[in-house]
C-alpha cells in the first residue's frame, strides 16, 4: 500500500491539540493543497480565514455574544465553554464557501467543493507532522458570528478547522465494511 493510501486510510480527528501549530511553510501548502479542491466552472467558491494568537480570545468573545444572544441566562459553565472553544487549538481556520450563482453549478456543488477543499487541508496537515478536527455547530450558522467574520451576503461557514499538534494518542478508529456503503445499481 502506497503512502498516499495509508495516509487517507487513517485520517482521524484530533479533539486535543496544542502547540506547535502549522508554521508559515506548512501552512501555505495546507491552502495549495485546498486551492486543488474539485471546481466546476473554475469559481473558487472558498476562501479561508486564519485566527490565531490572541485573535483566538477575540473570537472566543464573539462565541459567547452569540450564545448570549440565542440564551441571555446561559450559566457560567456554558458562558465559560464558548469563550474557550477557539482556545482548543493553536490555529483555526474557518472555511468558507463564497457562492456565485451559475447555470450548471448550484449552490449545493460549491459547498461541497469548500468542504473538499477542507479535507485538503486536513490531509495536507496531517502528512506534514500535524493533526487537525473539523467542526460547526450553532457558531458556524450564527449570522452576527458570521457578521463579525466579515462574510457578505453570499457566503456562509462551512466549517471551522482547529490545527495543532495532537495531544496524547490517536483515538482508535471503527472498523467500517465497504460492503456496508457501497451497493451497484441494477436498473
Amino acid at each position: 500500500m502506497n503512502e498516499t493510501i495509508q495516509q487517507l486510510l487513517s485520517r482521524n480527528s484530533a479533539p486535543k491539540l496544542t502547540e506547535p501549530g502549522p508554521d508559515r511553510a506548512t501552512l501555505d501548502y495546507m491552502f495549495q493543497a485546498a486551492l486543488r479542491a474539485p471546481d466546476h466552472a473554475w469559481l473558487q467558491p472558498w476562501r479561508f480565514i486564519t485566527i490565531e494568537g490572541n485573535a483566538r480570545e477575540q473570537l472566543g468573545e464573539v462565541f459567547l455574544e452569540s450564545l448570549l444572544q440565542d440564551d441571555p441566562g446561559a450559566d457560567d459553565a456554558a458562558r465559560s465553554k464558548a469563550m474557550a472553544a477557539p482556545l482548543r487549538a493553536p490555529l483555526l481556520v474557518v472555511v468558507v464557501c463564497r457562492y456565485t450563482e451559475h447555470p450548471k453549478v448550484p449552490h449545493q456543488e460549491q459547498i461541497i467543493s469548500a468542504g473538499c477543499a477542507a479535507q485538503a487541508m486536513m490531509l495536507a496537515a496531517e502528512a506534514q507532522g500535524y493533526a487537525a478536527i473539523w467542526r460547526t455547530g450553532s457558531y458556524a450558522e450564527d449570522p452576527l458570528v458570521a457578521h463579525e467574520l466579515g462574510l457578505a451576503d453570499n457566503e456562509s461557514i462551512v466549517g471551522f478547522l482547529y490545527f495543532g499538534s495532537r495531544e496524547g494518542r490517536a483515538k482508535p478508529l471503527p472498523e467500517r465494511k465497504v460492503d456496508d456503503f457501497v451497493q451497484a445499481w441494477a436498473p
